[in-house]
């Protein structure tokens, strides 16, 4: 991890301040933050025991397109007794409460990249592997967003470039709030809050690197297919299922992201979801996005 100079502070949900804006955040900094709070560890609980997060898992499960993607009772069981043996620290499960409320877009977000990042991962790491259970550390990629102004997160309009700074600063904070509540800066957790905007070409944030990552690629696809197929307040109208997958096999053109992943999204959406290596993903592009759609533009302050 290179040095960072942070544009905005970064707070707990009960206003504790970890770093003011300003801040050089490196591992050694990060790693001093974190034994500051090893001496009172937060408590755990299983994610999904708590509240009524099971019960939203199994309705956002049942709703195009993800009931396609779902539809397999045995494996989404078998998914859902892995995700069961899951527990957060509290003040995650906490954050997630505060989203419901105040951003429910946001809290469905976490549930569902979480459940189709497993689900993907499954495919492409396998059952077995070790490094599957980094990916079911928990819904948290997007934790850091707790630093971010909901007028931010809810705003309909073209965001300003101040405004995109700021929603941009969600990455690292997500990082150094993942490290400080886990006490580890190399959980997978942590580097994918901080990597989940990074891309193969290095054309992402917060450091434009290279990233080489299968599992942090895996929630980089599930994050994107999400957001596309979702409703967002920049965007009245949600992309269609096949205009939606069609924009992520144009990031793997662009190199982006690995064609393998796109693969095995494709393949989940698709009748008796074949293996991911016999998918063939068609480069035709017939989709249409929706109208209106203000994601990605920035204007100038005195336009606002």
């Amino acid at each position: 991890m290179t040095t960072l100079k942070l544009n905005y502070d970064v707070f707990t949900l009960d206003n504790r301040q970890l770093f003011q804006a300003g801040a050089i955040v490196s591992s050694s900094i990060v790693e001093e933050l974190i034994s500051t709070h090893k001496s009172h560890s937060d408590k755990t609980s299983s994610l999904l025991k708590h509240g009524s997060i099971k019960d939203n898992i199994l309705l956002f499960f049942s709703q195009p397109p993800y009931d396609t993607i779902f539809s397999d009772e045995k494996r989404t069981a078998g998914l859902l007794d892995l995700m069961e043996q899951v527990n957060v620290p509290y003040p995650i499960l906490e954050t997630m409460d505060y989203f419901k409320i105040n951003d429910f877009y946001t809290y469905r977000h976490f549930l569902m990249v979480y459940a189709l990042s497993t689900l993907l991962a499954q495919d492409l790491m396998g059952n077995h592997n070790d490094m599957l259970k980094e990916v079911l550390a928990g819904p948290t990629h997007d934790l850091g967003k707790i630093c971010v102004p909901l007028h931010i997160l809810k705003k309909t309009d073209p965001l300003t470039r101040s405004e995109r700074l700021f929603l941009e600063h969600h990455t690292i904070a997500g990082y150094i709030l993942q490290s400080y509540y886990l006490g580890d800066s190399k959980n997978f957790s942590a580097m994918a809050a901080r990597d989940h905007h990074e891309r193969r070409d290095g054309s992402g944030y917060p450091y434009g690197i290279h990233l080489d990552d299968r599992l942090v690629e895996i929630v980089v696809a599930s994050d994107v297919y999400d957001a596309l197929i979702s409703p967002r307040p920049y965007r009245r109208i949600s992309y269609d299922n096949r205009t939606a997958l069609e924009e992520i096999s144009v990031m793997a053109e662009k190199g982006k992201i690995s064609w393998e992943i796109v693969q095995a999204l494709v393949a989940v959406n698709r009748k008796g979801q074949p293996h991911y290596s016999k998918c063939i993903v068609s480069l035709d592009k017939r989709g249409i996005p929706p109208p209106d759609n203000v994601y990605g533009i920035t204007v100038d302050e005195e336009t606002q």
